[in-house]
């Protein structure tokens, strides 16, 4: 389902916080606007509009968000469930009617179903699917997978493809795909102003593949805290130009990666079978949940795989919580020499860790022609089992 973009109308930053907390756990994927720099071209497909404090300045507002929004679904959000201030907020404009803090199943329904109105009546939101992928740890596959993924999607698919490097400093996009980019993701996010498609078209570099790339910074400082506003309306801006947009999210869930999680409608979390990444996968897995991400939105993907595994798969989902979406094969020689050529596995050969990441791309855009791989069964390992309970 495509991203809705969502305004928060309200003087009390607290409610302002807790409202955009409540909106990323919707199931739908939701990007928050500001309305400062709202510009003609990010019309909100929800307004939650604070009535709480002042319903006669709450009335006007909702007035002039139907004036300027006139498509948006308004909810009004009070303190107190009043029949007079409930008939007031409809006469004003408001679609729905929330007491504070609402029934989060009743308030993410009402999303859902403003989700579905919108697409029956102009059917789906011209956007991309994003595509988030987070390592449990470091050297976990993480860009491995991503950069295939976005290979296979624009070769399979013939759908205009971005792979976005999120890692500052250290980001290996680039390496991967053999290319030497001009610009960056800070060039992109310091030029939002006037980020049309001709001057994106500038900032990308072009694969061979036909994926584009927007490189990692090569600053260990930028993006920062202070750039996480405009990382998020930047994919509000690529989700216009773009059909998939691929993340490499590194293996740090910081305020910048956030924001490519949020605007993602599947987060890939690419785990190890040892230890080290089976606690980190837990505990960011429960970071994810803390932020507000929905739950369901997660994938677990096993990596460098091979029996005998050091920890059952089954021992696997049961400590981090989510079956093993897919597995992929370990194969340290061939993903070597790929990396170290700059030619993606996807288009390199017909190996078998090719064949999965073919196999993997295609249950993302034919879910229903192309089940994930099952998991393996393996013997136990007791003291892989001992070394995981000790964590829990």
């Amino acid at each position: 389902m495509a991203q809705l973009l969502t305004l928060v109308v309200s003087h009390d930053e607290q409610f302002r916080k807790q409202a955009e907390r409540l909106l990323r756990s919707c199931p739908v994927p939701i990007g928050v606007i500001d309305e400062g720099s709202q510009r003609g071209d990010t019309a909100p497909d929800v307004v939650l509009v604070d009535i709480r404090h002042d319903a006669t300045a709450g009335m006007a507002s909702i007035e002039r968000v139907r004036g300027a929004a006139a498509q948006a679904a308004v909810f009004a959000i009070a303190n107190a469930n009043e029949p007079e201030l409930i008939l007031q907020s409809m006469r004003a404009g408001a679609t729905e009617f929330f007491t504070w803090p609402p029934d989060s199943d009743t308030f993410h329904g009402a999303i859902r179903r403003t989700a579905a109105r919108r697409e029956a009546a102009h059917g789906p939101r011209p956007t991309a699917t994003t595509l988030a992928f987070l390592g449990a740890k470091g050297g976990a596959g993480t860009t491995t997978i991503a950069v295939n993924c976005a290979v296979e999607l624009a070769r399979l698919t013939k759908r205009a493809t971005v792979i976005v490097d999120l890692k500052r400093g250290l980001g290996e996009v680039a390496l991967f795909l053999g290319i030497r980019p001009r610009f960056s993701l800070v060039d992109a996010i310091d030029n939002l102003h006037r980020l049309d498609r001709a001057f994106l078209r500038e900032l990308v570099t072009k694969h061979k593949s036909s994926v584009d790339l927007l490189a990692g910074s090569e600053q260990f400082d930028r993006p920062g805290a202070g750039d996480a506003s405009a990382i998020e309306e930047l994919f509000q801006v690529l989700a216009r130009h773009y059909e998939y947009i691929v993340v490499d999210a590194g293996n740090d869930i910081n305020v910048c990666t956030q924001a490519g999680l949020y605007a993602a409608e599947t987060m890939f979390l690419v785990a190890n079978p040892d230890v080290a990444c089976v606690r980190n996968a837990q505990r960011l897995i429960e970071r994810v949940r803390q932020l507000g991400v929905a739950g369901e939105r997660v994938r677990l993907l096993l990596n460098r795989a091979a029996e005998p595994f050091p920890i059952p798969p089954k021992q696997i989902e049961a400590a981090v919580g989510h079956p093993i979406y897919h597995t992929f094969p370990s194969d340290y020689g061939i993903v070597s020499t790929a990396l170290n050529s700059g030619v993606p596995l996807a288009l390199s050969g017909d190996s078998e860790l090719a064949k999965q990441f073919d196999r993997f791309t295609r249950s993302i855009f034919e879910p229903a022609a192309s089940a994930p791989a099952a998991t393996s069964s393996a013997p136990r390992n007791l003291l892989g089992l001992g070394r995981i309970a000790s964590f829990w």
